[in-house]
């Protein structure tokens, strides 16, 4: 297959996207970002790389991060997440109040806003040193040591984040969180302002494909593991379009309001989209459609 010449041909097919939607401006320091952005990179199960454009281009990860954080968790803590997390689509959008307050405090997915902070205090509970710990995992899995957290875009969030408090003031309520509010909240925005490359998030997903157990950073998951969240990514990880994203698509993934998108080929690739502009539900515009001719063009999904 000649990715090369695919990501080419994407490119000058969606190029009529590129104005369309807008950055995540109720982030601040999102605001303040080039929207005009475009990069991608496949990476291959046997090492081969494919970057296209701006895929050295750091940038905040936002939602993409939720993977690792479930990834960690369950390695932590096994089939007991579950207890606290639920594994269905949200239906709803990725920060409401309302569908966390009529089921009692049990966040939908993992992914969702609501889902996310339980991993967080999770993880505040069961690592020493969560700072350290969860981005030196990140770095493992990326092969890269400058991989780190964006503290103005983490402030930011913070000094925003009437609705994300809310969310965590309801869950500490139901009694669905047990560390400090405020400690939740930051590490939470310190995960989602962890700025990584297209290159990067491509060859961080590529153990997440599906092939064997793995062992980072001294975290193991089994095979059996992998392929749940490739089954949660599938039906949870684009917020309320997830349907719509199987349905033009077919591949597990995760998107963030970053502008990124990566998803996962099992046995086969890992790959990885940015572009700053969103739709209404939060995704990139011009990332769905790349991924969208991507997999027309290799007629290759999971279906």
């Amino acid at each position: 297959m000649d990715y090369k010449k695919i990501l080419e041909d994407i490119y000058l097919e969606i190029r009529p996207y590129e104005k369309m939607g807008k950055q995540a401006d109720y982030i601040p320091a999102l605001a303040k970002v080039n929207p005009d952005q475009f990069g991608m990179c496949l990476e291959s199960v046997s090492g081969e790389v494919y970057p296209f454009m701006q895929s050295d281009t750091r940038f905040s990860i936002q939602s993409i991060t939720k993977v690792f954080a479930l990834a960690l968790v369950l390695s932590l803590k096994g089939e007991d997440l579950w207890k606290r997390v639920g594994k269905e689509p949200s239906g709803t959008a990725f920060n409401s109040l309302v569908q966390l307050e009529v089921e009692r405090g049990i966040p939908r997915n993992p992914f969702i806003n609501a889902g996310a902070i339980v991993l967080t205090d999770i993880l505040l509970t069961e690592l020493k040193d969560p700072d350290n710990e969860f981005i030196t995992f990140v770095r493992a899995l990326c092969g890269s040591d400058s991989v780190n957290y964006n503290m103005e875009v983490a402030v930011s969030e913070r000094e925003k984040g009437y609705l994300n408090a809310a969310i965590a003031n309801m869950l500490k309520y139901h009694g669905t969180i047990e560390n400090d509010i405020e400690d939740v909240l930051m590490f939470y925005f310190k995960m989602c302002s962890v700025e990584m490359s297209c290159r990067e998030l491509a060859k961080a997903f590529i153990p997440f494909t599906n092939i064997s157990p793995f062992y980072y950073s001294g975290y193991k998951l089994t095979s059996s593991q992998i392929k749940r969240m490739n089954a949660i990514m599938q039906t949870c990880g684009f917020y309320d379009e997830a349907g719509e994203f199987s349905y033009l698509v077919g591949l597990p993934g995760k998107s963030g309001v970053g502008g990124g998108i990566v998803a996962i080929y099992p046995m086969r690739y890992a790959v990885a989209v940015w572009s700053p502009r969103l739709n209404s539900r939060g995704n990139s515009v011009m990332g769905i459609k790349a991924l969208e001719l991507l997999t027309t063009a290799t007629q290759e999904s999971i279906f």
